[in-house]
């Protein structure tokens, strides 16, 4: 049975956040911002703050990286809330979800490939082959579904017209990460999800899951995205600012300036412990930048 966080005084408060990594390869800075954001605005409201690992899309996961990467959070003293969730021990869960929305005519079975769609939104299966492994994806419909981000404002997105019917569940036999999601954040009790902005352009369709599924919808924050010096997204393989489990303050130090945070607000800490609190006390959700930022530029500021 997986331990729970060692942080076994916490008081937690009636809201939920979590941090759910893939287990692709070691935590690296991006990740890092994410979980950090993520923490200290689950703690400075006094609520839960749960661990998700999302080993789902199986040919990418990479044996030993999950250990790896709830080590690595220990380190850097994010401790988490309860047990760990493992996605790949929910099938189940998932199933059960999917044979709702099938009972009620919300998904339809689909054998389009990407060469059938040609790139455009996709509106009912188009595909004339009759045999052969099969999608299920989610009806979606032609209006807007609006939603308000903490940290980027008001969002709009019509699922239709933008995005297509949503796959639910791979034609190789794999849940998709939308109804994994979806599932998990109801079943975690999340009503605060912080991440990374790279995920802003699911959080439409996740809603719309959720209503369909009657599931509550967290309020969504987007944190901005730790970019390479040429503007890409942060790579495990690329990484500016290596993190080193046995040197965590300067990482923490790092991640909290990305965040926009007050440096001063950590001057005199010297230890894990006394910077987290301090971070905890003086965290601000509205000081967080709504844009993207390269390593380069908060190493110089």
């Amino acid at each position: 049975m997986e331990m729970p966080s060692p942080r076994a005084d916490f008081k937690p408060g009636a809201g939920c956040g979590r941090f759910a990594p893939s287990p692709t390869g070691p935590l690296h800075f991006g990740s890092l911002v994410a979980a950090l954001g993520s923490f200290l605005h689950a703690r400075s409201r006094g609520d839960r703050w749960r661990l998700r690992v999302e080993d789902i899309d199986t040919p990418r996961v990479v044996a030993g990286a999950a250990r790896q990467q709830l080590d690595a959070l220990r380190a850097f003293g994010l401790d988490w809330d309860g047990e760990v969730m493992w996605q790949s021990r929910r099938i189940p869960a998932y199933r059960a979800a999917l044979d709702d929305l099938r009972e009620r005519n919300l998904v339809f079975a689909c054998r389009c490939s990407r060469s059938d769609l040609g790139g455009a939104p996709h509106r009912g299966c188009v595909s004339a082959r009759r045999d052969g492994p099969i999608a299920w994806r989610l009806r979606v419909p032609d209006r807007e579904i609006a939603f308000h981000d903490a940290v980027r404002g008001p969002q709009r997105q019509n699922l239709a017209r933008e995005v297509g019917d949503v796959v639910l569940w791979r034609s190789d036999g794999l849940v998709a990460y939308q109804l994994a999601v979806v599932v998990d954040d109801a079943a975690q009790g999340v009503t605060d999800v912080v991440r990374g902005a790279d995920l802003i352009d699911s959080t439409a369709r996740q809603i719309f899951l959720q209503q369909a599924l009657g599931l509550s919808t967290p309020r969504h924050a987007h944190l901005p995205l730790a970019l390479d010096a040429d503007g890409h997204k942060l790579g495990k393989s690329q990484h500016a600012l290596a993190l080193d489990p046995a040197r965590p303050l300067p990482a923490l130090r790092a991640a909290w300036a990305f965040l926009g945070q007050h440096p001063d607000a950590l001057a005199e800490a010297g230890s894990v412990p006394a910077l987290l609190d301090r971070a905890i006390a003086a965290f601000a959700l509205e000081r967080v930048p709504a844009f993207d930022r390269t390593i380069a530029a908060i190493s110089a500021s």
